[in-house]
């Protein structure tokens, strides 16, 4: 019995020991997976890629206290009232976004695209990034450009949305009319995502302080611009192929110093704004028009019954679309826009009242 009992033991013990080695070898594949990959993004990751013009325009720069140097794209050679366009934010946002509205457009009037702070040629500093500061470089903008009365016409794409709708309240008089493509703000409470809701539960701060650890921040962002990765969040946008000319500025954008400082406050939810809907597209005091379908990122539950109840808001769904009407149906967004400028009155509160010579026959539909 004192033989069985002993060979038992042994058995167990042998056994406990093959788990434990088991154990530890899973425990340091599963260490070595992530350090190798940080010191594949520090020592073979390049971070100095050649980075073109987004624009075939003359580029011109401008610096500021508050928002330190901006770089912008500006087409004069028409004339007019100054169109703006403000591109979006995310892992590689540009002004590459916004090429088939600047092209479009550059034929008939002035047209501005904007790097934003972290994004493009602008400033791409260690500092903090927050709605403040985006909305102060629209402003900049703005203020920089050529006056005319009445202000300038302004296009923001998804979260900038909320940048520009600041601006417009802080200095209405420098906007003539503001035009959001795929905004955020329009989803219910029960349908924001996880970076909105970090910015709702005041975790966005802790949030980025993890995600942007000096260990690791380089490398987490460098997972996220790698090619199979920008691939993916590209084919979410589309419904058809993804644009080749965005998918390789995405690539070259993603790939200088300091391309991860704004990104990391963008996912870790600080640069939304709690309640934009009722503290501030709700305030907003000038004709506003919003095109969208679908997207995977924003949802627009909450649009129908916001326009209803605001007159001076218009909304046009652009489909088939995920994200970016722009580049999948250029034309369209074009001509909703352009029918958008020309109904416009002095007394914009008519605009509640539309001329149905000049509208669309989508913007009659969504009316």
């Amino acid at each position: 019995m004192a033989i069985s009992h002993t060979k038992q033991r042994q058995a167990t013990e042998a056994h406990t020991s093959r788990r434990t080695s088991i154990l530890k070898t899973v425990g340091l594949v599963s260490l070595a997976a992530p350090l190798a990959w940080i010191g594949y993004s520090a020592f073979a990751v390049d971070h100095h890629l050649p980075l073109p013009d987004a624009l075939d325009a003359p580029r011109s720069t401008l610096t500021r206290p508050e928002t330190g140097m901006l770089s912008y794209y500006a087409q004069r050679s028409a004339s007019g009232r100054p169109l703006v366009l403000i591109h979006s934010i995310n892992a590689g946002g540009s002004a590459y976004e916004v090429k088939p509205l600047f092209d479009w457009f550059s034929k008939e009037r002035p047209v501005y695209a904007l790097d934003l702070p972290g994004f493009g040629f602008s400033e791409r500093s260690d500092r903090e990034y927050t709605p403040e500061l985006y909305s102060a470089a629209i402003l900049a903008l703005l203020d920089t450009i050529e006056q005319v009365e009445g202000g300038a016409d302004v296009v923001a794409l998804s979260l900038s949305s909320e940048f520009a709708a600041r601006a417009a309240q802080r200095r209405p008089e420098l906007f003539h009319s503001l035009t959001m493509i795929s905004p955020s703000g329009f989803a219910t409470n029960q349908q924001i995502n996880r970076s909105e809701q970090a910015a709702r539960d005041q975790t966005s701060d802790r949030a980025h302080q993890m995600l942007a650890f000096p260990l690791w921040g380089q490398a987490l962002y460098d997972l996220l611009a790698t090619r199979p990765s920008i691939a993916y969040f590209l084919k979410q946008l589309f419904v058809g192929p993804v644009d080749a000319g965005l998918f390789d500025y995405d690539y070259a954008t993603t790939h200088q110093p300091g391309a991860r400082f704004a990104p990391l406050y963008f996912i870790s939810g600080a640069l939304f704004t709690p309640d934009i809907r009722q503290t501030v597209y709700a305030t907003l005091d000038l004709p506003v028009l919003v095109l969208y379908d679908r997207d995977p990122f924003v949802r627009f539950d909450a649009l129908p019954d916001f326009r209803q109840q605001h007159p001076q808001w218009q909304s046009v769904r652009i489909t088939p679309t995920n994200g970016l009407p722009q580049f999948e149906q250029p034309t369209e967004c074009a001509e909703v826009m352009t029918s958008f400028y020309a109904t416009m009155r002095d007394d914009y509160q008519l605009f509640g009242q539309p001329n149905e010579l000049l509208m669309t026959e989508r913007m009659r539909q969504e009316y």
